[in-house]
């Protein structure tokens, strides 16, 4: 009867999983229609997979204040987030290998120092920085998204580890808004940012408040 359920749980976490790489691809191709204004393939791919990622990062943040606020169980881990979690992970990772190939191909290295090896201080730098440093926390954050490392760090330390996904989405924000001013972007991707933030935000905010809000209810 284990077996049978162990059977059933990865089948529904299969098939969940196949749902998410569905929405991903819709995602993209809708990205690499409307948002893309570069013919070429590099361009092209590195819009299709900035916004889906975008999407799946907010999804992950959404979900947490979204259990709390309709007084549902809010785990420290649970499968739906984490997958999220880990496509998320994935298409930014992807978006900044290729990101690094759009404008100095052949030369990355110049995204972050110029031409008399020095640090860049130029906002095409800070973006860059920003994007690199995002890129780094969503790896140290798949490196943790399984259940052996829960169990070996423990819940407090996994969970202090796993809040570094904040962090990873504001310098996610930061570089966006960068890229956006460098390459003069029109209004439709400014919306599609900021209606995002505003809606991770606002939602966030609420479940701070209601966890608040229970906590002191409970000690009355």
């Amino acid at each position: 009867m284990a077996r049978q359920d162990q059977s059933a749980y990865w089948w529904r976490r299969a098939a969940r999983n196949v749902i998410i790489a569905v929405v991903v691809l819709a995602c993209a191709a809708a990205s690499w229609k409307l948002f893309s204004e570069r013919r070429d393939l590099i361009s092209h791919l590195s819009i299709a997979s900035a916004y889906p990622s975008l999407l799946l990062l907010a999804a992950t943040l959404l979900l947490g204040p979204w259990n709390l606020l309709r007084r549902r169980p809010n785990p420290i881990s649970f499968d739906l987030r984490r997958d999220l979690g880990i496509w998320a992970g994935i298409t930014a990772v992807f978006h900044t290998v290729i990101g690094l190939n759009v404008h100095l191909r052949g030369r990355p290295w110049l995204y972050f120092i110029d031409e008399h090896r020095g640090l860049r201080h130029d906002l095409f730098g800070f973006s860059n920085d920003t994007g690199l440093f995002a890129a780094l926390l969503f790896l140290l954050l798949l490196a943790i998204s399984n259940d052996l490392s829960l169990r070996r760090l423990g819940s407090r330390r996994w969970k202090s580890l796993q809040q570094w996904t904040y962090l990873a989405a504001l310098l996610t924000v930061m570089h966006a808004v960068g890229y956006q001013s460098i390459e003069k972007r029109p209004a439709a991707y400014c919306m599609v940012l900021w209606s995002i933030t505003a809606a991770v935000c606002v939602t966030q905010g609420a479940g701070v408040w209601r966890r608040t809000h229970d906590h002191g209810s409970n000690r009355l």
